[in-house]
């Protein structure tokens, strides 16, 4: 009997010191194979891309205080609009800004972007250069992701832009959260750009 109570204390001691061993981490490859997503480049008016009203991208992007608070509404969702929207840029900028409208969230949600080089016999075509993660509350439709230069200048180059939305909590950049690209490319001089290549429609 006394064997019996000591094995049940022993068995009851370890469940209660059990843990978690192998604890959730983020996984740096999602994509299994090559994937394939709709390119936000050309848009249509009036035709939503994902949950996208519209998504540009743009030098910079201006907030339009007149929308703060409208009248006989309480709202933190000024609406923001793209400065010279286009795909374009000089290796001077700092920053390309991504700016989109949404349609109305029920949940809170987080939009991402990767950049990458997007030159085919480059080794550096696959290499990540940057990411960044923007949480929208489920009241507000409009936001931005802003993509930075890694040093002084941009390379001149080719580039793509992976977008991703993936409800707060989960791993923003996974695969399966993937809903589009955005490419754009960075020239010497501001005289390179036709009126073709820039993007604003």
């Amino acid at each position: 009997m006394m064997a019996v109570t000591l094995f049940i204390t022993l068995c009851c001691d370890q469940v209660g010191e059990a843990k978690d061993l192998l604890p959730p981490k983020e996984q740096e490859l999602t994509e299994v194979g090559s994937t394939q997503s709709p390119s936000f480049d050309y848009q249509e008016t009036g035709i939503p891309q994902s949950l996208f009203t519209w998504i540009k991208m743009a030098r910079a992007f201006d907030v339009e205080w007149d929308t703060f608070g409208r009248k006989g509404w309480y709202t933190q969702d000024p609406r923001i609009k793209p400065v010279e929207p286009r795909s374009v840029f000089t290796p001077e900028i700092p920053s390309i800004y991504i700016v989109f409208e949404v349609a109305p969230l029920e949940d809170p949600t987080q939009f991402g972007v990767q950049w990458y080089r997007a030159e085919p016999n480059s080794q550096m075509g696959e290499r990540l250069l940057g990411k960044d993660v923007l949480e929208v509350p489920g009241h507000e439709r409009y936001g931005y992701l802003e993509i930075t230069r890694s040093g002084d200048r941009w390379m001149v180059g080719n580039y793509l832009a992976k977008i991703y939305i993936a409800p707060i909590g989960q791993q923003p950049f996974h695969a399966v959260n993937q809903v589009g690209t955005m490419r754009f490319t960075i020239k010497d001089s501001t005289s390179t750009l036709s009126q073709d290549e820039k993007s604003a429609r």
